[in-house]
This record gives structure tokens, C-alpha cells and sequence, in this order.
């Protein structure tokens, strides 16, 4: 019996798989696909270069003048970029001016127009006189046809000349009463703006105779403390949020002077400047609910304190017309200047037949002089002003210790002036 071999025997070969049975239906589609992709990557078709921008605009556009003649019968090359690009799908097919080598001679007129319309808009000519020109600059809107690169300085109006007359600091000069003459005839932001200078002018030489006023202002009244016009004089800009009058700007120059300023609880002191509606006052103009509910139950209580104080021989002499000293008189004078806000009828919490209904329905309480522009204007201004003020004062004193009275210790003002009485 012959030995066996010790050799492993090799391996079987694994019999191929037979291929699965396929459709008909799936071969006809797999055919489809193959012809779909071939025609999808079909190196034949034309190459069709991608352009970054699809439209030109027509403010780059190249003058007829400038732009180099092309051969309009040039050859047209293989891979020219616009050789698979229609009529109908020009980038310029959209733009505002024809390409000249694409138009009729009746075209290129066109263009040549249309270029001289667009260079006419840009503002490069204009049949406007250089003087108009000028003028309108400032106007909002206005093309001054200037290309990149360049810059225009507008000359805007200077200051009004002085004349013979110097400014100073405690008068008011005459074009401080003309610049509010011309901005009450020309009350617009755009006009204040191209007159700044004598706006500027106008409101410095006001500030200064505010400031020199205070310290004759406190010589009258030691109460009022001397502060700076910023704290004492009032813009010029109007809030016309709620108001049906949209100028922009009050048509006056005003300031205030109270313990506290222009603003605060106390009565002031008031100054107006306006051409030919100057004037000079003192009081309380619509005080809150709380102080007004003060001065009504001090009236009712102790009308005498208000009353000797109207029939003061200086503020009937000044602020009364000269009436005799006459009680009833004084009240109906002081009541006839604060009528305008008046209540029509009795106050809540008083009766009809109340002897001092009259003063019991007012809203504010306020008295005034009017001022004449060539008293405004005069060198001893301020000294006729204070001469008021100081009138005044008893007046502000009592509205002052009805509505903030001082702390105890420091006396009551309409009881020591019943007193003195």
C-alpha cells in the first residue's frame, strides 16, 4: 500500500457566482441612463465661459466719442466669449443706451443724446447763471456736478456789519432786534442754518446782557442767586410735538430769574425780547395742582396779604395804569392780566358768592409791563428794567412764601408786610 503524503491539499477553487437574472424592463432603463449621462458630459458641446457680472451699468458705460472704432465685419473667433450668446440675451439688453455696434445710424444718434441727457443730469452743464448757482448751493438736493476727487467750499452769509455802534456787554445792540425781525419772516431751519453767524451773534449779545442784568438783579432781590446765562436763559428751539403751529423757532430772546434758575417751583422774574413785543414780568405761569391749591386756600383764608400788595403805589402806578388806590380796583386791573386762563366758573370746593371768587378762579398769577424797543435798546436799559423788578418783588415774595415757604424761624412775608402796612 503506498504511503500517504504529508502535503496539505490544496484548496478547491470556489465556483464563480452565476450573474443575477435581470429584467428586460431594468436593461432598457439602464440604457436610458447611459445615454442620458453621455449626453450630460458630451465633450462636443460648446463651453460656455461664466461671467461674474450679468449686467453692466450704465453709469460705467464708455463715451462714443472716446471708445475705439471696432471692424463691424471682424471675424468671429472660435472661443469667443459671446459667440453661443443670442440677441436676446445681451447684458446690455436692459441698460438705458444702445451699444453702437449693435444699432442703425438712427441709433447711435440716439445714444449720442441720451449720453448728453445723462451728462446733462450728472449737472456737467447747466444754462444757469453762476450767480443762481451759488445761491442754491446750500439747498438740500442740489448736484454741484463735481466729479471724484474734487470738493466745493461754499461761502455762507457773514454776520450783519455793526455800523457806528460797538457791542457791549450790558446793551443790547439793534441787530440783535433785526435778526429776529428776519427769522420771524423766515422761521425755517434751512434759512437759521445759511444765517448762522448772526444767529450766533444775536444769541452772544444776549447771553452777555443777561449775565451783566444778575448782578443788578440780585441787588433787588437777595434771594436770587447769581448764576450763569446758561441756567437763566431759554433756548430758542420750539417743541412742536403738540402744537399746530410747526415753526421750527420762537420768534424772541428770553430769561428767567428765581431761587432756582429758569426752571424750578419758586416765582421768577422775566425778561422778553421780541420786536415790538417786549416786556418785563413776574409770577408764577400755571403752577402744578399743589401750589396752586396753596395760593386758593391762602386767599380764602387771608386775602389781605395779596391785596395790599396789588395796592402798592409803584405797581399801580407801573403795572395798573396809574389807578387809584382802590382795593377792588387793584384786583380787577391784576385780575384783567390773568384772565386769559382763567376758570369760567368756581374753582371745585368753593361757592358762587365766595367774596373772593374773582381771584379764586385764575390759573396763574402774573403781572407785566410792556416794553418799548427804543427803551429795549437805550444805554440805561438795565437800570429801567431792575427799577421794574424791584416793584416787583414784594409781589414774587409773597407767591414765594404761599408755595415754598421757608423753614420756621425766618418769618412770614405776608404777615410782616400787613404789618408794615
Amino acid at each position: 500500500m503506498p504511503p500517504r503524503s504529508t502535503r496539505a491539499a490544496p484548496a478547491k477553487e470556489a465556483a464563480p457566482e452565476s450573474a443575477p437574472k435581470r429584467r428586460a424592463s431594468a436593461r432598457v432603463a439602464g440604457a436610458s441612463n447611459a445615454a442620458l449621462k453621455k449626453q450630460k458630459y458630451d465633450s462636443s458641446a460648446p463651453d460656455k465661459s461664466v461671467k461674474s457680472t450679468t449686467k453692466k451699468s450704465k453709469y460705467f458705460q464708455e463715451d462714443e466719442a472716446k471708445k475705439p472704432k471696432r471692424n463691424a465685419k471682424r471675424a468671429i473667433k472660435p472661443n469667443d466669449d459671446y459667440e453661443d450668446e443670442e440677441p436676446g440675451d445681451s447684458s446690455d439688453a436692459d441698460s438705458d443706451f444702445w451699444r453702437p455696434e449693435q444699432s442703425s445710424t438712427a441709433g447711435k444718434e440716439a445714444v449720442s443724446q441720451a449720453a448728453k441727457d445723462f451728462e446733462n443730469r450728472r449737472g456737467t452743464k447747466s444754462d444757469a447763471p453762476e450767480s443762481s448757482k451759488k445761491k442754491d448751493l446750500w439747498r438740500e438736493g442740489v448736484k454741484t456736478g463735481l466729479g471724484p476727487g474734487k470738493e466745493v467750499f461754499i461761502e455762507k452769509p457773514k454776520a450783519r456789519d455793526p455800523g457806528d455802534v460797538p457791542y457791549e456787554d450790558d446793551t443790547l445792540h439793534p441787530n440783535t432786534i433785526l435778526f429776529l425781525k428776519d427769522l420771524t419772516k423766515n422761521n425755517e431751519r434751512q434759512w437759521l442754518k445759511a444765517h448762522d453767524a448772526d444767529y450766533r451773534s444775536s444769541k452772544k449779545d444776549w447771553d452777555t446782557f443777561v449775565e451783566t442784568l444778575t448782578e443788578k438783579v440780585t441787588e433787588k432781590d437777595s434771594t436770587i442767586p447769581e448764576l450763569p446765562a446758561k441756567d437763566l436763559v431759554f433756548r430758542i428751539y420750539r417743541d412742536i410735538r403738540f402744537s399746530k403751529d410747526p415753526t421750527p423757532y420762537k420768534t424772541h430772546f428770553s430769561a428767567a430769574w428765581s431761587r432756582t434758575g429758569k426752571k424750578g417751583p419758586y416765582a421768577a422774574y422775566y425778561v422778553h425780547c421780541q420786536p415790538g413785543a417786549s416786556f418785563v414780568g413776574s409770577g408764577l405761569w400755571h403752577p402744578e395742582a399743589d401750589k396752586l391749591a396753596l395760593l386758593r386756600d391762602d386767599i380764602d383764608g387771608n386775602s389781605q396779604g395779596l391785596k395790599t400788595v396789588l395796592r402798592e403805589e409803584g405797581m399801580r402806578r407801573e403795572f395798573f395804569d396809574g389807578i387809584p388806590d382802590d382795593e377792588d380796583k387793584a384786583v380787577k386791573a391784576f385780575v384783567s392780566q390773568n384772565s386769559e386762563s382763567a376758570l369760567k366758573t368756581k374753582p371745585k370746593g368753593y361757592e358762587h358768592d365766595n367774596e373772593n371768587i374773582q381771584l379764586l378762579r385764575l390759573r396763574s398769577f402774573t403781572i407785566g409791563k410792556r416794553l418799548p424797543d427804543a427803551d429795549l435798546l437805550s444805554p440805561d436799559a438795565q437800570e429801567k428794567i431792575t427799577a421794574l423788578i424791584g416793584i416787583m418783588a414784594p409781589f414774587v415774595t409773597y407767591l414765594n412764601s404761599v408755595v415754598m415757604p421757608d423753614p420756621a424761624g425766618q418769618g412770614n412775608i405776608s404777615s410782616d408786610s400787613s404789618e408794615g402796612d
